[in-house]
Formats: structure tokens, C-alpha cells, sequence
């Protein structure tokens, strides 16, 4: 966090939402609230309509209630800007601000984001909505954060409309220094006689009869993403001018439904980095996507963060949705801690009886407090207390991902040799066998400082700048260890094809090259032999590689490159650099990482039976382990002599004892 939160200890909280509710309920919220130990709610967060019934008309009646009555509580809050669903009456004096699909198709409102991000009229009255709650309430006590708007970009990160290609067209001409020329060269647009010559033929990619420029579709992303953050800097500029010292924030989603926005680039312009988390029900070990989601917000922040939504139960826009089993509830919360958040925060407090989200779980259900939910929050709030010390300590890792919204992008647009490449699944791939062994790990960009760092791993740089490039293979020419997975470096920031065979922008650090990929097909696996497990397979990929300095660690068994290097290393300068010229399968591939970080010199935080997540937090005198046992059956794991379990506050010399399905947390002091 970059500025301090105003609220002792670790937060814990929810979306509030009293307009939902008859005033009587909220003197029971308020009681129930400091039964489950709620120290911060979120409010206003759909409040528009209320608050501004008509344009330039407000009534605050009802929030400064609120805000009093949680103030008089003990309740700090996180006050929103409302701004993420504009009232009925705004869209009927503006229609042209509603949002166009990419098929030309105007939305109407009536749910909520029903608006076009370009809109003058949007931004106009979005700000002046937030200069009214931030002029009112800049001062008031109960206030110790603002929240901007609410995830940005979950249902409307793009609008085709022409006020967007007008907008669209500006951010180009700012890209390019205003030269057409630069624009088309970058574009590649002697293809298909998409050449330009007026500024006003340049549109948004909408539907066309055939494949999209990639080149044109990739800067259209990077326009949308950074056209919604310069909504959100509009408005904490106008929150600033009000109140200096409160900090503000927005939720991010890193999660796996959500690629909208480049977060490297927001994550600077907010002063306390926030995420919502949600499972997927597909998912068999969602713990994992805890795990890597939570890496990458901590990583984003730079130390601690803030988990501003998660569930306590079933959401409710999946096709079917899952409850949460006993002491899941727990777990997820305590692992989100263990990755570096300062608080948990839940959508919402009181589960709604009416609305959209109205089968979305809460941490006062329908069932009221005779409810297992309820009993689990009221004993997480006493948890989260108990950890009140690990408040402003972080993680530290020896290993860094490369994660590049770019890439990932670029990797998934049309007419790429395989449409089977999803950028998360290759990222998570990589990241569960070292989430296995228990191994710390950092997201960074590609040309972030990696000083820092024995061992990176870039599972998929498709895309890849000059300095990115330049950056990872200076990184082992000094000593670290590279690891590169299969397709990355093909193209540079305009998505044009680095020439000279593959893997492009790293041949020369790896000591191979590529002429041609065989992509394979789904259920199509090919063996894969040497250095490897008996039985080895690789899924998704593989190519015509020689070396050029590497050795093969492993080769294609079978299939049209039986004999052809699949796995290999290359010393370069100090260091050494790995290259996968195919997926393995999960067993494999942990068996090749696991040589990789051990040549690295990489050790896991502390060795731990299969399936209990040990994770450290470093504090100035302290070090805190969360042992998360996700096998049901419970474990020991080893701990200082001086050790202390802080969820019971019994001292735990030499180990701790972990229950099946549940959580320990271990201060160990320092100097041991």
C-alpha cells in the first residue's frame, strides 16, 4: 500500500448497502457488525439514483445517516463514488451515452456500466456526482477511504460508437506523434489495402466480413484500458482536491474472467492497490487461483494490498454455483492474508432479497445468523483480530513470472498457428508445480529490475519489446537462470513478426532456432524422451528447433519431429537459459522446473507434506507462516524454536500442528 488504510489491524468488511433495506435493519447491521468484528464496509456503491434524483438535485439525506451511525459504531468506511451505474434519468437526457457493441448495436440501460467510457456527457456528470459526495463528506470521521467507481471495465471495457472512434483516433494520433505514416508502418497495413490516408478513416475494429488487423485490435485494447483510467484519474483528482489526505482506490479483477485492463499501468495511479476475487466452480483447486491472483496483486502493489470483494458462498453469474465447503470460507480468506492482503472484504454484508445479485451469498445470509456462514464469519473477524501484527509485512521471493497484459492480448487474437493458447492457463501451468513445492514467487513485467530474482520464468512472451527482451537476457548473461516457454518473443509491441526464425527476440539467449511450429492437435499428445520422466508427453505445441549452442535435455519421441530437441538448455554469460519447445504434461513439467529452480539455487519457504500450502509474510521483526492444509487430513511442519501460533496464541517450539481443512498462523521472530 502507498498510503496507510485508517482502520487498526487488519480491515474486515463488505459492500454495505443499506438503501436495500428499511431503516430499522440498520441498527441490527450495526450490532451484528461488531459481533463478527467488521471494522470497514464499502458504501455508495450503487447509490447514484438515490443521491442525485435529478440532474444537479442531490439528496444526502440517507448516506450522512449511514456514515453517522457507523461512525458512532466504531465502523470506518470506504466511501464510493457512484459512478458505476449511472440513474435512468441521465441516459434519457443522454442517449448518446450508451454503449455500442462491436456489432453496432446500441445498449440500453437497466442494468449496470450501461455506458459508453468516451461519453463527454458521462464524464461530466460522473464528476460531478463525485465532487458533491467528496465536498459533503471530505471530513467526515467516518471516512478513511474513497472508492472510485466499481470495477472498472467488467461490462463495458470497449464501445464501438462513433464518440469512441473519435476518442480512438486522438489516443493514435497521440501514440504516433500525429504522423499517419508511423500509424500505417505500425500497422502493417499494406496488407489487404488497409492503408490509410485521412486520420477519419482510422475506426474501432468493429464487425467485419473477415480476420481484424491484429496489430490495429492490440492497439484498440491498450486504448480501452488506458480510456477507463483516465476515467478513474478524473475522478480521484476531484476526491483529492476535497480531502488530500484520504487515499483512494478502485477494485481490480485479476481473476480468471477478467483481461480488460493493463493493471501495470493503474496499479501507480492508486494509492492503496485493491482486488476483487471470485472461484470458478469449474475449478477443482480454486486454491491455486488464490494463490497466483493473490501473487499478482501483492506483486502489483508492490507489498501489501486489499481484498475488496470475494464470496462467502455461491456467487451467482456462473452456470451453476457452487457453495463452499466446511472451512472453506476460512481458508480462502487466511490464504488471501498469506499473499499479502491487509484486509478481506466480502460482497456484500446483507444478501439482497430483490436485484440481479439476489442468489449472490453474503456475510449475513437469508437465513440470518442461524447459519454456518455466519458462524464462519463471526469466527474469521475473531481470526483476522487475532493477526492484527501481520498488518504491513509482505512477501519476499528468489523466483519472478513475467506477466505482460500485452502478451497476453496479442497472444489470443485471431489467425495465431494454434487457437488452443490461452496466455492464464500456460502462466498457471508454470505457476502450480512451483505453488506445489512451495516456492515464493513475484509477478513482474518484462523489463521490470529483477535484481532481485535467482530464477525467472516467462511461460508465454508472445509479444515482447526490444527492452523487455533485452532485460531477461541480461539477466542471465549475469548470472540468473532464464527459463522460456514455447512460442514467446515471436513478435514485437506492433505484433509484427521478428524475422529470422524462432523464438525471435530470444534466439541468441537460448541457443536455439526455430523455421517452422507443428502446432498439435487437441488430444494429440507426442512423447517426449531423455531427460525426462518414463511415459513424458507435450500437449498444444511443438516446432522444428536445432541448436545453436544449447544442449537438448529432451527431445520429441514421436510425431513429424521425432528426434528434435523439445527441451534445452544454453549457459549464456554467468548464467543459463532453459527453453520449452512444447507443454508438458504436469508431472514433467514439474520435474523440469523443479531441476531448473534447483539449479537456481531456489528453495521452497519450508518443506511441507503435498497439499499444505505453507506461505511467508516478512515483517521488520518477525516472519509469519500461514500453514494451509488443503488434504483433509491435517499436518506438522517445522517452525522456530520460539515459535508462536498466533490464531490461538500458544507457543509452538520447533513445530505446529496444522487440523485437516484448517489453517495455522506462525510468528517466528527474527534473529533465530
Amino acid at each position: 500500500m502507498n498510503r496507510t488504510l485508517s482502520v487498526p489491524g487488519l480491515a474486515y468488511g463488505g459492500d454495505y448497502n443499506p438503501e436495500q433495506w428499511p431503516e430499522e435493519v440498520w441498527a441490527e447491521d450495526m450490532r451484528l457488525m461488531r459481533e463478527a468484528g467488521v471494522n470497514l464496509v464499502s458504501v455508495g456503491i450503487f447509490s447514484w439514483a438515490l443521491l442525485e434524483p435529478s440532474e444537479g438535485v442531490y439528496d444526502f439525506s440517507r448516506l450522512d445517516k449511514v456514515l453517522d451511525l457507523l461512525h458512532d459504531n466504531g465502523i470506518a468506511a470506504d466511501l464510493a463514488t457512484p459512478t458505476a451505474a449511472p440513474p435512468a434519468w441521465f441516459f434519457r437526457a443522454h442517449p448518446e451515452a450508451l454503449p455500442t457493441d462491436r456489432d453496432g448495436r446500441t445498449l440500453s440501460y437497466g442494468s449496470r456500466q450501461t455506458f459508453c467510457p468516451s461519453s463527454p456527457a458521462y464524464r461530466e456528470a460522473a464528476l460531478r456526482i463525485a465532487r458533491a459526495v467528496a465536498e459533503r463528506y471530505a471530513d467526515h470521521p467516518a471516512v478513511v477511504m474513497w472508492h472510485v467507481h466499481n470495477e472498472y471495465g467488467c461490462h463495458n471495457a470497449a464501445c464501438y460508437c462513433d464518440t469512441s472512434a473519435a476518442a480512438f483516433r486522438r489516443w493514435l494520433r497521440a501514440r504516433y506523434g500525429d504522423d499517419l505514416a508511423a500509424l500505417n508502418d505500425a500497422w502493417g497495413t499494406t496488407f489487404w489495402s488497409q492503408w490509410y490516408y485521412d486520420w477519419d478513416e482510422v475506426l474501432p475494429p468493429r464487425a467485419t466480413g473477415a480476420v481484424p488487423n491484429p496489430a490495429h485490435q492490440l492497439d484498440w485494447r491498450r486504448f480501452c484500458s488506458d480510456e477507463l483510467l483516465s476515467l478513474y484519474t478524473a475522478e480521484r483528482d476531484v476526491l483529492r482536491a476535497a480531502a488530500p489526505s484520504v487515499p483512494a482506490t478502485t477494485n481490480f479483477m485479476v481473476m480468471p474472467t477478467f483481461d480488460a485492463l493493463d493493471y501495470w499501468r493503474w496499479a501507480p495511479e492508486l494509492d492503496i492497490v485493491s482486488n476483487d476475487h471470485y472461484l470458478m466452480s469449474t475449478d477443482p483447486e480454486s486454491e491455486i487461483d488464490i494463490a497466483l491472483s493473490g501473487d499478482v496483486v501483492r506483486s502489483l502493489a508492490g507489498g501489501p494490498w486489499l481484498l475488496m470483494e470475494h464470496s462467502t458462498g455461491a456467487v451467482n453469474w456462473q452456470p451453476v454455483n457452487r457453495a463452499k465447503g466446511p472451512g472453506e470460507l476460512r481458508r480462502n480468506a487466511l490464504a488471501h492474508v498469506a499473499r499479502g492482503a491487509d484486509g478481506v472484504a466480502y460482497f456484500q454484508w446483507r444478501a439482497a432479497k430483490a436485484g440481479a445479485e439476489q442468489w449472490h451469498s453474503a456475510m449475513l445470509p437469508h437465513a440470518g445468523t442461524d447459519s454456518r456462514i455466519w458462524q464462519d464469519v463471526v469466527r474469521l473477524g475473531a481470526d483476522l483480530k487475532a493477526l492484527a501484527e501481520v498488518r504491513g509485512s509482505t512477501g519476499t521471493a528468489e523466483v519472478a513470472v513475467v506477466w505482460d497484459w500485452d502478451a497476453r492480448w496479442a497472444l489470443e487474437l485471431p489467425s495465431q498457428p494454434s487457437g488452443e493458447l490461452r496466455f492464464l492457463e500456460l502462466v498457471r501451468s508454470w505457476y502450480e508445480p512451483l505453488w506445489r513445492s512451495g516456492v515464493a514467487v513475484d509477478f513482474v513485467r518484462p523489463d521490470a529490475d529483477l535484481s532481485a530474482y535467482r530464477l525467472v520464468l516467462a511461460p508465454s512472451l508472445y509479444l515482447v519489446g526490444d527492452a523487455g527482451a533485452a532485460n531477461l537476457a541480461a539477466f542471465a548473461e549475469g548470472g540468473g537462470t532464464l527459463a522460456v516457454g514455447f512460442h514467446s518473443g515471436a513478435v514485437d509491441e506492433n505484433c509484427h513478426v521478428r524475422l529470422g526464425g524462432y523464438p525471435g527476440a530470444f534466439r541468441d539467449v537460448l541457443g536455439v532456432r526455430s523455421d517452422e511450429p507443428f502446432p498439435l492437435l487437441p488430444g494429440a499428445p507426442v512423447g517426449l524422451s531423455g531427460a525426462v520422466p518414463e511415459g513424458a508427453t507435450g500437449t498444444l505445441w511443438s516446432e522444428r528447433l536445432r541448436l545453436e549452442g544449447a544442449e537438448a535435455v529432451a527431445s520429441f519421441a514421436d510425431g513429424p519431429l521425432a528426434g528434435v530437441p523439445a527441451v534445452t538448455r544454453h549457459g549464456y554469460g554467468a548464467g543459463a537459459a532453459w527453453y520449452l519447445a512444447t507443454l508438458p504434461d504436469p508431472a514433467t513439467l514439474a520435474a523440469v522446473l523443479d531441476r531448473v529452480r534447483t539449479e537456481a539455487g531456489v528453495e521452497p519457504v519450508r518443506s511441507a507434506p503435498a497439499g499444505v500450502e505453507v506461505v511467508r509474510r516478512r515483517g521488520p521483526e518477525a516472519d509469519y507462516l500461514f500453514v494451509i492444509d488443503h488434504t483433509g487430513r491435517g499436518a506438522s511442519v517445522p517452525v522456530a524454536a520460539d515459535a508462536t501460533e498466533l490464531l490461538t496464541g500458544k507457543e509452538t517450539p520447533g513445530s505446529v500442528t496444522v487440523a485437516p481443512g484448517d489453517v495455522a498462523v506462525v510468528r517466528e521472530p527474527r534473529g533465530r
